[in-house]
């Protein structure tokens, strides 16, 4: 094992153990697993079924940005990569492992084509973080005065500083002459070519005022529809609250499914949960409750590209050859 590999690893032990850590010294666990075994399942599948309903626009959304850069592919195909997404997002990193699953399946299909793909997928993911920061926005304005969340707001902010920041970047003219002093140390450490082919892949995109404009006003539309899924895992395991609040909490906890040192985000999101709704009033063990159950959510939301992967496998087995079978 390298010694990259080897780091890796031990933060990941770190993170992930010190989030358990804190989770089995704060929080009774037999009465979450109560408050989990007695949960609704009416509310649960409602879950589900958001966070499945929001892949179709989501693939179209893909399909017209490939589409502004003469990439042509069917809107069945591109659904599929999303479903197949959110299986490799189990096993590799999260959501950049599943943003890394959609580069590289549809970098075979498209040869040459890997600096506009990549460029894309990232502009899905800048937009959908753009989204989530507007509806925290707006989460935000309707909780003043009733919901106390206090250190979580100027982190919310700082994240929106960064996005405002990285949209100058690439999407400004000015900022090129900025970025050009950066070009000699990017050389030397090999990464000038793969990061101008990034940068040039998603400046294009200032040319399609329309475009962006209609696709930003539907992710935000998916982008609030799934944060329900978050509020209706709450309801499942009886917390009372209203969607509010979690349209201040959706955009961090996209933040924290990114970290990359994590078992699948597995205690890190779940003392998150905890950390976040006990300050509005949720006894801990409901809110842990939630956490889990909406990585529940996530789970069953990966099992149809897990089929989808085990029927295309099973399709590529060839079968014995009729010699074999005398």
């Amino acid at each position: 094992m390298t010694r990259k590999a080897l780091v890796r690893v031990a933060l990941t032990l770190i993170v992930t153990g010190g989030c358990l850590a804190y989770i089995l010294w704060q929080l009774n666990v037999s009465r979450t697993a109560h408050i989990l075994v007695h949960s609704n399942l009416g509310w649960f599948a409602g879950a589900v079924v958001v966070m499945l309903a929001g892949v179709p626009p989501m693939a179209y959304r893909w399909q017209k940005l490939l589409a502004a850069r003469g990439v042509r592919e069917r809107l069945g195909w591109l659904i599929r990569a999303y479903l197949v997404s959110y299986t490799a997002g189990q096993v590799l990193p999260t959501a950049v492992g599943g943003d890394a699953s959609r580069v590289y399946e549809s970098a075979r299909r498209h040869a040459g084509r890997l600096g506009d793909l990549t460029a894309i997928v990232l502009l899905e993911r800048a937009l959908g973080g753009v989204a989530t920061l507007v509806l925290a926005a707006v989460g935000f304005a309707l909780a003043i005065g009733q919901y106390d969340v206090g250190a979580y707001l100027w982190v919310e902010g700082a994240f929106v500083v960064g996005t405002l920041v990285l949209g100058i970047m690439f999407f400004s003219r000015r900022a090129r002459g900025l970025l050009r002093r950066f070009v000699p140390l990017l050389s030397r450490l090999r990464l000038e070519r793969p990061l101008r082919a990034l940068y040039e892949g998603v400046h294009v995109f200032r040319r399609h005022v329309r475009l962006m404009i209609w696709i930003s006003l539907l992710t935000l539309g998916v982008q609030a529809v799934r944060v329900l899924a978050i509020w209706m895992a709450g309801r499942s395991v009886g917390v009372d609250l209203s969607p509010r609040p979690y349209y201040v909490m959706g955009p961090l906890l996209f933040l924290v499914i990114l970290v990359p040192f994590t078992i699948n985000g597995l205690a890190v999101r779940e003392a998150f949960f905890v950390s976040f709704l006990t300050q509005l009033g949720v006894d801990k063990e409901s809110a842990l409750a939630t956490g889990f159950l909406f990585f529940v959510v996530t789970i069953v939301l990966a099992l149809p590209g897990a089929v989808i992967l085990a029927v295309e496998n099973l399709r590529r087995v060839p079968g014995p050859r009729p010699s074999e079978l005398r």
